[in-house]
């Protein structure tokens, strides 16, 4: 019987790691996938090299056609790597062996970093793609929330506390807004992001003689990446804005999780998470119907935060080339990008399944009575007796009804400068929590026709 080592983290646990990862996003940042990117680099060097004249035709064929990752052994490779203290070079020599006399023509002229930092931008435009796929997705199920409660008054909370009423439709607009902002973010990082590495020893190309900028070019339209004006081996705020944009997607799903997760509380009970029979909320008590998919979206966004700080750290580079940020990287972005796929994966699967209860909503909404319009008196009677004096009578009528359990209409009339300026049947009309939902339908109308303007604007291409 072997024994399994325990996983490197949460994400690799064969155990754990379904409620966190996404298998999709890992088999794009897999070992193999890693080093396909590292040969696909190395087979554009040499196709570009080749048309400019600096190795053989024929080598550069023979390179491309040995350049598979499903036939290198991987546990071979981990050998020779720990043993070289480098994570290229065997890789290279491997790929030179199957080349035969064309071996001698591969990374040529480069430097390690070239093909890793190529190849980790290689993996990135994908893992970027499938990222805003679901990022995608999200926005059509919180904009499919947002139009279908569009009208339906709910209690707005502020300090944890009822404000003013909002619309469920309103909420969700909200987060479509910042889900929309994210898209836009991805759009405009791309071309920072997705450049190509090419510079040879410490940049300076001198390796390829004069034709070095064209054949950064070259290798670049092979690969359909970005050309750089100049290298970049310690210039690493591309992929530390990459990093800090993908954290900001896992905190929005966080949030997202944490908002059903306290809407869910047994005393406030207006949203719930899916439930499907065998679903256990405890070990102990059987009628529990825990948020748990919410609270592991909850933790998942809290493991996303630290890849921003570690990235910002490794920028921090000496002179031309430093290797001693590389396993920062390494680790901080993969970890990102699956961490935060696998949050867009279960908050769109959240919200596509969410339970509205509309009869606790509208208790909520009148839980204090008409004591929630505190804001709509002050205006009404703001217009005669200027802000700062209305603030003043209804904040001591407000307290008067937190007191004595009497309504804000009630304590309010007692006073004789609020009775010459309105009656009864005025206040009665106007502290009536679903009359006093500002422009919220509008808004949300407002936010839904700029996602639909994005979505017709991709499928014209």
């Amino acid at each position: 019987m072997t024994q399994e080592s325990a996983p490197a983290h949460l994400t690799d646990s064969r155990v754990l790691g379904t409620l966190f990862a996404s298998a999709s996003m890992k088999e794009i940042f897999s070992d193999r996938a890693m080093i396909q990117s590292w040969l696909d680099a190395e087979v554009a060097l040499a196709e570009a090299q080749a048309e400019c004249g600096l190795v053989p035709a024929g080598a550069a064929r023979v390179i491309a056609a040995n350049a598979r990752a499903e036939d290198v052994d991987l546990d071979a490779v981990a050998v020779e790597i720990e043993s070289t203290a480098h994570p290229l070079v065997p890789v290279v020599r491997m790929l030179a062996r199957r080349c035969g006399e064309a071996g001698a023509w591969v990374h040529y002229g480069a430097t390690t970093q070239d093909i890793t930092d190529t190849g980790l931008v290689l993996q990135a435009r994908s893992g970027l793609a499938l990222a805003e796929r679901e990022l995608r997705g999200l926005a059509d199920v919180l904009a499919g929330l947002a139009e279908r409660h569009r009208d339906l008054p709910m209690v707005g909370r502020t300090h944890a506390q009822h404000a003013l009423p909002i619309t469920l439709g309103f909420k969700f607009a909200v987060l479509l807004a910042e889900t929309e902002r994210h898209l836009e973010r991805i759009r405009e990082l791309r071309p920072r992001v997705l450049v190509g590495q090419l510079g040879g020893a410490v940049g300076s190309l001198a390796s390829f003689g004069p034709r070095g900028p064209e054949l950064v070019r070259l290798m670049m339209n092979r690969l359909g990446l970005g050309a750089p004006d100049i290298a970049w081996h310690t210039a690493r705020d591309t992929l530390t804005e990459l990093t800090c944009v993908l954290a900001m997607i896992s905190a929005t799903c966080g949030k997202i999780a944490n908002e059903i997760r306290v809407l869910q509380r047994t005393e406030v009970a207006e949203l719930a998470e899916p439930f499907t029979d065998g679903k256990v909320g405890s070990s102990t008590m059987p009628h529990k119907r825990n948020p748990m998919f919410a609270e592991f979206v909850v933790s998942n966004a809290i493991l996303s935060r630290q890849a921003p700080a570690d990235m910002l750290a490794a920028m921090l580079q000496e002179h031309e080339r430093d290797m001693t940020m590389w396993g920062v990287e390494w680790s901080a972005l993969p970890q990102t990008f699956v961490l935060t796929s696998g949050l867009l994966e279960r908050v769109t699967s959240l919200l596509a399944g969410l339970t509205v209860h509309p009869g606790a909503i509208r208790r909520n909404l009148h839980l204090l009575g008409d004591l929630m319009l505190s804001e709509a008196a002050m205006m009404h009677l703001a217009g005669s007796l200027g802000k700062t004096e209305a603030h003043e009578v209804v904040y001591r009528a407000s307290m008067t009804a937190w007191e004595s359990g009497r309504t804000l209409r009630d304590t309010l009339l007692d006073d004789p400068a609020v009775r010459s300026l309105t009656d009864t049947e005025q206040l009665g009309a106007l502290l009536v929590p679903e009359s006093y939902l500002g422009s919220c339908p509008a808004l949300v109308d407002q936010v839904l026709a700029r996602s639909k303007a994005r979505q017709a604007q991709e499928a014209a291409g």
